[in-house]
């Protein structure tokens, strides 16, 4: 299955832009771009990502609390990967953020001419994860 629709999670609107034009126009992606956790809440069932794309560090409602809350809120969000787009990528802090049920985590600054692609790469993986022998989808 091809990649086709991501929830984007960023509070800093700049960062958000370049992001939703990265994923559009470079990748020609389907994005819902959401400014806080909340919003994340109010909005993914309805748009049913294949892929959420959340920044670590929020106001009120951070990445991990953001996670939580959106698998808490559908049982069709429990099983979507999701990535933490974040500076805080020493291994110590990307293993907890992986023992939290990431995907995985692109580091901050990241590069709008490779974003679409990074996120694809994850996606494949995500899905070769779920086809092997053994594994329910």
């Amino acid at each position: 299955m091809k990649l086709e629709r991501v929830l984007y999670v960023e509070d800093d609107p700049d960062i958000r832009e370049v992001a939703r034009m990265s994923l559009e126009v470079v990748g020609g992606l389907n994005v819902c771009c959401c400014a806080s956790g909340a919003e994340a809440i109010e909005r993914a069932d309805a748009y049913d990502p294949q892929l959420i794309v959340l920044d670590v560090m929020m106001p009120e409602m951070d990445g991990p609390a953001t996670l939580s809350a959106l698998r808490a809120s559908s049982s069709r969000l429990v099983h979507v990967p999701v990535v933490f787009v974040t500076a805080k990528v020493q291994p110590n802090e990307v293993a907890e953020f992986l023992a939290l049920g990431v995907t995985d985590v692109v580091a901050k600054p990241f590069d709008p001419m490779t974003l679409p692609d990074s996120l694809r790469a994850i996606w494949a993986r995500f899905s070769c994860e779920l086809i092997k022998p053994g594994r329910a989808p």
